[in-house]
């Protein structure tokens, strides 16, 4: 099982950096996920800003969420 997400900040261009419980921080591109009909409200940049931690994953004011494990996975770290 992949570490849990403990808090997220969204940064520009559609990025998230996530802050892991392992400690890890890790830079995730929302991008290739904007044309599925669950996230196309994400271009709006004020609901893209409504990220939020949520129960080990993140979820967003639209209650759009992604499961951690794709969060961690698909992610790279910031050094």
């Amino acid at each position: 099982m992949n570490p849990r997400v403990l808090d997220v900040k969204p940064e520009s261009e559609y990025m998230l950096k996530l802050y892991f419980a392992n400690g890890e921080v890790r830079r995730f591109d929302v991008k290739p996920y904007l044309h599925y009909e669950v996230f196309r409200a994400l271009q709006d940049v004020s609901v893209f800003n409504s990220v939020r931690p949520f129960l080990g994953s993140i979820q967003w004011s639209n209650r759009a969420d992604l499961c951690p494990d794709t969060l961690y996975e698909d992610s790279e770290p910031v050094y």
